[in-house]
């Protein structure tokens, strides 16, 4: 029996090895995945940047001129002004938190 239980144990050891290594080789693929993914995503962000980088250049002088308006106004009813913020704010709160649980 001794002979049988050394050949269990060897067996034991090998199959340890070779799971060992298919582990490595699996963590190696997570990693490269890992990598390409978030270079993906590093990327389609970048474009989405520049996207919105060009599209607010073009409007940039007629909403200097709008937000010049609005802090006229604000400086003159700034209840009014505090008011709207908060709605707008609770608004955005509203949005934001409703899309984290779809």
């Amino acid at each position: 029996m001794a002979s049988l239980s050394n050949l269990t144990d060897l067996d034991l050891e090998r199959q340890v090895a070779a799971l060992s290594r298919e582990l490595s080789a699996l963590k190696r693929d997570v990693a490269k995945r890992g990598g390409a993914y978030y270079d993906d995503g590093r990327d389609a962000a970048m474009d989405y940047l520049s996207d919105f980088r060009d599209m607010i250049g073009e409007r940039l002088p007629g909403l200097r001129r709008r937000a010049h308006a609005l802090e006229s106004t604000a400086r003159d009813h700034p209840a009014t002004a505090a008011a709207v913020g908060l709605v707008v704010l609770g608004l955005l709160a509203t949005v934001v938190l409703s899309r984290r649980r779809d």
